[in-house]
Parts: structure tokens; C-alpha cells; sequence
């Protein structure tokens, strides 16, 4: 991960943090939502942040080491579903008074299928590095 994408990453964490403040202005009354939405915006919301945090670690542990490069753009794959997500949960359950999730539920899936590959890269390129 270069410098670059790291401080962007970072920056996400001020949207993560509105995030936060939309999550309590829900769990406070102020904004209706029924119970299905409370529970995918905290779900959005704590994905968001884990993955956030996780991407950056897994740059780091990366930064030093002399992994190969396939192992390092499939490392990508967990920023890549620190955005899918938290994505799928909000979005998934938009307008009013939804019953079900949406079609961007799915988008929680691709999300969790990104992390594994992009966890699965980095610890491999990392095992191969030595």
C-alpha cells in the first residue's frame, strides 16, 4: 500500500465516524427506522470500521516485506470489502419501513468474499516472503 493510498484510507475514517453520529441520531429516535435498519446500520457501521483497520494493518505488514506481486493486488481485496460491505448492509435496507433486505444484499457477500481473498493473498505472499 503506498502512501498515497493510505492516507485516503484513512480518511475514510471521517465517513465511518458520520457514520457514527447517523448511527446514534437512529438508535436516539431522531431518524425512523424500524428494527430490520437499525440492526443492518450497525452492522454497516462496525464492518466499515473493523475492515477499515484491517486494511490498513495488512499495508503495513506488507510494506516491508518482498511478497510476491499477485499476493499484494490481491491484498487489495479486504479495502475492497471494507467498502462492499458496509455498502450492502445500508443500502440494502433503504426507504421506508423495509421488510426484507434489497438485491444489495448481495453486496454484503462479494463484500465477505473480497476479505477472505484478499486475507488469504497477503498471509500467503506473507508466508512466502519468509
Amino acid at each position: 500500500m503506498t502512501d498515497l493510498n493510505a492516507g485516503i484510507v484513512l480518511l475514510t475514517v471521517v465517513a465511518i465516524a458520520f457514520g457514527g453520529s447517523f448511527l446514534l441520531r437512529v438508535v436516539g429516535g431522531d431518524v425512523p427506522a424500524n428494527e430490520l435498519q437499525r440492526t443492518y446500520f450497525r452492522a454497516g457501521h462496525a464492518h466499515a470500521g473493523v475492515l477499515v483497520i484491517l486494511g490498513l494493518v495488512v499495508g503495513l505488514y506488507l510494506r516491508g516485506a518482498e511478497v510476491p506481486a499477485w499476493a499484494e493486488a490481491m491484498s487489495g481485496g479486504v479495502l475492497l470489502g471494507a467498502i462492499l460491505m458496509p455498502l450492502g448492509f445500508f443500502l440494502s435496507v433503504i426507504g421506508r419501513d423495509p421488510q426484507r433486505p434489497n438485491a444489495m444484499r448481495w453486496c454484503i457477500a462479494a463484500g465477505g468474499i473480497s476479505v477472505v481473498v484478499g486475507v488469504i493473498g497477503a498471509g500467503v505472499g506473507l508466508i512466502l516472503a519468509g
